[in-house]
């Protein structure tokens, strides 16, 4: 008896730790079932393709809520990014170009100029929230009217107005809609990006001192303090970061859709925060794992990308979308919880 009820206790155990998995994986094989051609090879790299920019903007996100803390003004960096870059990066020859007599630059200095804007803003963000204590969900809400704000000011400029900036130069459209031909098929260079920026945050997280002491501040700031760890600096490194991907994603996403607006990132901040809770990391902080991040990812554009191709209403999509994200977090408070 006592064996059948530690199996069972093993089991239980197992299904909260796993449960999204578990669904992912029926959703899937009924995806399959009723749609035999789901799993061709085009399907598959249009969905890492279309969550490539997704995953740079949810592992920022992440290292913020490891910290315990969040970011509801990421969206809107990645607006700010995508008007930024796209003014930058318009063809000479284009008619409605933003800055008439500007010659055609470099592909990266737009993307490092975008870059390091969201950047100051993401450490403003992190001054704010480690200096001034505010809390996060404030000072990154205050921030997200705000950035909106600027992008929009930006963006409604003479002699033009609001209207969406396009006319994007081939190098810069190249640089995010084309890919490396293997065979019959062609791997997006978008993937590699998310890749690169995968392995680079993989290593930040588990091989330096300041992934160390994300994961400490945020299971315990008090304790990290004390331990010498300068929490408040940490945590202004950790919003710059996450700063810095969402302006590289913000360009990612303007030159793959090919144009940009004002509202360009709109509500992206909610579904990394949920995608990152789906991959497992907590909201309490201290927990959460690259591949866990990927996962979540994945699973929302594998639920969007599955359910379109079978033709399911948007609206149940959001239905279904809204009913994980409440799973989620529920079985993610009740880990916690029980750890407590």
């Amino acid at each position: 008896m006592n064996n059948q009820a530690t199996q069972k206790a093993s089991v239980s155990k197992w299904l909260v730790n796993n449960v999204i998995y578990v669904f992912l994986i029926l959703l899937v094989v009924g995806i399959v079932i009723a749609s035999p051609d789901f799993l061709s090879v085009t399907n598959l790299i249009n969905i890492l393709s279309q969550s490539s920019s997704r995953i740079i903007i949810a592992l920022g996100m992440a290292g913020i809520l490891i910290t315990a803390g969040t970011d509801l003004s990421a969206g809107r960096m990645v607006g700010l990014a995508a008007v930024v870059s796209a003014s930058l990066l318009q063809a000479s020859d284009y008619a409605y170009k933003m800055y008439p007599h500007l010659h055609e630059l470099p592909l990266f200095v737009p993307i490092l100029l975008a870059m390091v804007i969201t950047g100051l803003i993401g450490g403003l963000n992190g001054v704010i929230v480690s200096k001034f204590h505010v809390p996060p969900f404030i000072a990154t809400l205050g921030m997200m009217i705000g950035v909106y704000g600027i992008t929009s000011i930006y963006f409604d400029r003479p002699p033009y107005g609001a209207q969406p900036i396009g006319g994007l130069s081939q190098k810069f459209t190249t640089f995010a809609q084309r890919g490396i031909p293997i065979g019959q098929y062609e791997i997006p260079y978008l993937v590699l990006y998310a890749i690169i920026v995968t392995v680079i945050i993989w290593v930040v997280w588990n091989k330096t001192t300041l992934g160390k002491n994300m994961y400490a501040i945020g299971g315990n700031p008090e304790a990290a303090k004390v331990s010498g760890v300068n929490v408040a600096r940490n945590i202004i490194i950790i919003y710059m970061i996450a700063g810095l991907l969402y302006g590289f994603s913000g360009t990612l996403e303007a030159g793959r859709v090919g144009s940009a607006t004002n509202n360009t990132g709109n509500m992206y901040e909610l579904d990394a925060i949920a995608a990152c809770v789906v991959g497992g990391v907590s909201l309490s902080g201290g927990i959460g794992t690259v591949p866990g991040v990927i996962t979540g990812v994945l699973i929302f554009q594998i639920i969007n990308y599955g359910l379109a191709f079978l033709g399911v209403s948007p609206y149940i999509q959001f239905i279904v979308k809204g009913a994980i994200i409440i799973v989620a977090v529920a079985f993610d408070m009740r880990k916690h919880a029980k750890k407590k």
